[in-house]
């Protein structure tokens, strides 16, 4: 059978993503077929695929519904190598952009929109700078792994954090070194993560704080994708790691400087424990029709 898919092509701070609406999850592609379509030579090219799926539609969705009946819509996410992923801070402003843009959901300026994801429910605001996305809580996942990277001179260590998916999260001392990588490479963790990492390479600005305000620079090497121009929770992992060694003091605010852009992550207190938010801007660039060949 053919599949023809109507998609839109959308990034958040260059991070890119296919998007298409399917909302009864009749449209079941396959990993090598998502992989075709990620392919930026034979395929649209992007960082991942977004599939628009009402929760109701999806086992995953149960989940989300049970969290909270608003969560509507599910972003069924999956890396450009077509494995599944938790979820995608990036991804989760596009796609609720394209919910909106598509008539298939609605949220004023500081309203809530509810997103179903593989990593919980996820409540996404509409502010000055695009969208702004609670990732929830955060943890320590108790690693330090040693990292090794084409052209970093030696093994650093890296603090192991969870945001929904996993993170391992490398300082390093300057901007030479962090320009100098080479992250067509995947990085090599000791030992390896179970599952799977997304690995930060982070440097502070000087001065560090600026008018309360955390500054960092980041690039990564995203699991299932590779070097990526912005990742959203790697940005939020970098963010928790260097507040965490700076210790007590440390702002909760913080601008993060990647490739494609800046996007700002702030950590704030809920009932629950603490929580964190990640915002920035999502566009959507053009839209098209494309029949798999396979």
């Amino acid at each position: 059978m053919t599949i023809t898919l109507d998609f839109v092509k959308g990034h958040g701070t260059g991070n890119d993503f296919v998007l298409f609406t399917d909302p009864d999850g009749s449209i079941n592609l396959t990993p090598q077929q998502i992989a075709w379509i990620c392919d930026r030579h034979f395929g649209v090219g992007a960082d991942g695929l977004i599939r628009a799926v009402r929760s109701r539609s999806l086992d995953a969705g149960a989940a989300s519904l049970a969290q909270d009946p608003a969560a509507e819509w599910f972003m069924d996410y999956w890396n450009a190598d077509g494995s599944l992923s938790e979820m995608c801070g990036n991804g989760v402003r596009v796609y609720s952009h394209y919910l909106l843009t598509e008539g298939l959901a609605t949220c004023e300026a500081g309203e809530t929109l509810v997103i179903g994801t593989r990593a919980g429910v996820k409540d996404v605001q509409r502010n000055r700078t695009g969208y702004q996305v609670d990732m929830g809580r955060w943890k320590l996942d108790g690693s330090e792994p040693l990292v090794r990277a084409r052209n970093l001179d030696i093994a650093r260590p890296a603090l192991g954090i969870n945001v929904g998916n996993p993170h391992a999260v490398v300082a390093l001392s300057h901007l030479d070194e962090l320009q100098g990588l080479d992250l067509g490479y995947e990085p090599i963790l000791d030992p390896p993560a179970p599952e799977g990492a997304n690995v930060e390479f982070v440097v502070p600005e000087e001065p560090l704080i600026s008018d309360g305000v955390g500054q960092i620079r980041m690039r990564v090497h995203e699991r299932g994708s590779g070097e990526t121009l912005s990742c959203g929770t790697g940005a939020v992992a970098a963010a928790l790691a260097i507040r965490h060694w700076a210790g007590a003091g440390a702002p909760n605010h913080w601008r993060v400087d990647v490739p494609g852009g800046r996007v700002g992550v702030r950590m704030f207190p809920t009932e629950e424990g603490e929580h964190v938010s990640l915002s920035g801007p999502a566009e959507l660039t053009f839209r098209g029709t494309l029949t798999l060949p396979f």
